[in-house]
């Protein structure tokens, strides 16, 4: 049986106990610096609470550490991972090699997805350095992720992305916000290049599109696709958002937990639960009424289906509620098709193709009050963004969760019981203390039941009560109660003793780079880094762009961006089809600042973004 993980993000410790508390198998957030998210640092402290809070249920703590690291940072880096071991973390999640070759405790260790892992030979090499588990890169399908899991060992987990932001460019290999900028992606400082608007010229400069996001991808959902996805072999699914807000987490978390138990439910024991605790959630999830720019499976079954990005805006656009019948100055006649409330937020496009939104003061019927004269032509589609009715409901507390346990009442001699715990975690404690016996006329076991259900603010939930002792006895219930209080305790000290860390994998005695030529897209910062690469057999380094001098970043010719989305096909002009004499073979992006050149590698279906 294969254990399957759903891996939430949480930028601080209270969207992590969310996390949990509404299905999350396991949680990744930032430390307390050298976290690719630069804006979501977190304490040692905090990290310690929420470990001990989250090993309750058996749930995971993963912690970012996945920038890449100056060597006047290592003593620092050092620091934090002997600080983060020591509070009890299950793994780290980096990409800087430097973490495989210095002295630190034996922490296991996730390859990120700044790692780039695209192909197989890769992920064999991420196994021989010693990695636990390996995140792949977003844009794989199932095909690709089926081949790379034929030469991973069973014992290490990949993990794939199932919902959220998508970056256009490969992961770990996107220097557009440190050439134009001076803020490194692979620093925790994306300036998000990719979600700018640019206008579309050709080599004389001449416009074709203008004032478009050309690179801002829709967002990724595989909601649809977890059979899929765990039969190609994906052991975690990670859901994108570390600086996404606590509503946000809750109801992304809620619906593929839902959606995940049915999968294994229905897998006839192939598939396991990765922790325990069932999550009971008071309202009905649904991703689409969370922000999203629109979704997409991206390449997920090979090609995609439709178009990937949204040209019109980075924001959320929401999903449809209904047309515009007529406007007449504050007021808008709609023919819906989802009740609306006061204080939502709609959107619309206008026919020149510009993003708008506003908030419904009031609602009455069909009609919509807004605070200023607005003209919308008939027909015009509103889309609704926020839903002040479904914010209301992920309000507060949500979800509780608990973990289910098996409680055997029995007698021991004259004036002794002895109660027996057991939990769905395998953990298991047997009490036994002085009771007073007397005799009852009428029935006892309801109210033993009573006393022995009250767990308060425990995580335990009881299950099943075998009571062994007969129905006209009749035992105190604050001896019952001191008895319950003993057993789950130590239940709970029995759960801290036996959990099970995975710790450092062993680096293989072989192991060997695929290309002894490294350069600047491999990301080496620093000198232990480089030397692991020498002893895996890398004759020639060049040194990460972040470590260059601004103007040396900048130099004509450098590929900021390679990403498997293709401009050309997404505007219906690709090389290979009939539709590619629609746009001149040389195409440029051009912002205020910058000109960028658009090569396109057919051979691989890769377009690459290049400084001019």
């Amino acid at each position: 049986m294969l254990p399957i993980e759903l891996l939430a993000p949480a930028k601080n410790i209270d969207v992590a106990r969310q996390a949990i508390l509404h299905g999350a198998d396991a949680v990744y957030i930032g430390g307390p610096g050298h976290g690719a998210r630069a804006a979501a640092s977190n304490s040692i402290a905090d990290i310690a609470a929420l470990v001990e809070f989250a090993h309750g249920f058996g749930v995971r703590v993963y912690v970012t550490l996945n920038t890449i690291i100056y060597d006047d940072e290592l003593a620092d880096v050092r620091r934090i991972v002997t600080a983060l071991y020591r509070a009890g973390v299950d793994a780290l999640i980096v990409q800087d090699m430097a973490l495989l070759d210095m002295e630190l405790p034996p922490v296991a260790l996730h390859a990120s997805t700044q790692c780039d892992t695209r192909t197989p030979a890769k992920a064999r090499f991420l196994v021989d350095c010693g990695f636990s588990q390996i995140v792949l890169a977003r844009e794989l399908s199932a095909k690709e992720i089926a081949e790379i899991r034929r030469v991973v060992p069973e014992d290490i987990p990949l993990e794939g992305f199932v919902h959220g932001a998508l970056c256009v460019s490969f992961s770990g290999d996107c220097q557009a916000s440190c050439v134009a900028l001076g803020r490194s992606a692979n620093r925790g400082e994306c300036a998000q290049m990719c979600r700018m608007s640019y206008d579309l010229v050709d080599a004389d400069g001449r416009v074709l599109v203008r004032d478009r996001h050309l690179l801002s991808l829709r967002d990724l959902s595989l909601l649809g696709r977890l059979p899929q996805l765990l039969d190609a072999g994906v052991q975690s699914l990670k859901i994108e958002g570390r600086l996404k807000d606590e509503r946000y987490v809750k109801n992304v978390v809620a619906a593929y937990r839902a959606e995940l138990d049915k999968v294994i439910a229905e897998s006839n024991g192939r598939y396991v639960r990765a922790s325990y605790g069932r999550s009971d959630v008071k309202f009905a999830p649904d991703p689409a009424k969370s922000f999203n720019r629109g979704a997409s499976t991206y390449f997920f079954d090979g090609k995609p289906s439709g178009l990937l990005a949204n040209f019109i805006t980075p924001k959320s656009m929401g999903v449809e509620v209904g047309r515009v019948v007529a406007c007449r100055g504050k007021v808008i006649k709609a023919r819906l098709t989802e009740k609306l409330n006061n204080g939502d937020g709609l959107c619309y496009v206008t026919p020149a193709g510009e993003f708008h939104g506003f908030r419904v003061n009031r609602i009455e019927g069909s009609d919509i009050f807004v605070s200023a004269p607005i003209n919308l032509p008939a027909g015009t589609v509103l889309t609704r963004n926020r839903d002040m009715a479904f914010e209301a409901a992920l309000e507060g507390e949500t979800a509780v969760r608990a973990v289910a346990v098996v409680m055997t009442l029995r007698r021991v001699g004259a004036d002794r019981a002895a109660l027996a715990v057991s939990s769905e975690s395998g953990c298991r404690v047997e009490v036994c203390a002085p009771v007073t016996f007397d005799s009852a006329r009428s029935d006892q076991k309801a109210a033993r039941l009573r006393t022995l259900s009250k767990l308060g603010d425990t995580i335990y939930r009881l299950d099943i009560l075998d009571d062994q002792i007969g129905s006209d006895v009749f035992i105190p219930a604050s001896d019952l109660t001191a008895l319950r209080r003993t057993a789950i305790e130590r239940l709970a000290s029995a759960a801290r003793m036996t959990y099970r860390y995975a710790y450092r994998r062993p680096m293989s005695a072989g192991l060997a780079v695929e290309n002894t030529t490294l350069t600047y897209h491999d990301n080496v910062a620093n000198s232990v880094a480089a030397g692991f690469y020498r002893r895996a057999g890398a004759k020639n380094i060049a040194p990460a762009l972040e470590t260059l001098r601004p103007d040396l970043r900048r130099e004509p010719g450098r590929t900021v961006m390679t990403t498997r989305y293709c401009l050309r096909r997404e505007l219906g002009a690709c090389l290979r089809t009939p539709g590619a004499k629609k746009y001149p073979a040389e195409l440029f992006l051009r912002t205020d600042a910058a000109t960028y050149r658009l090569r396109f590698d057919c051979s691989a279906c890769n377009m690459h973004v290049e400084t001019t």
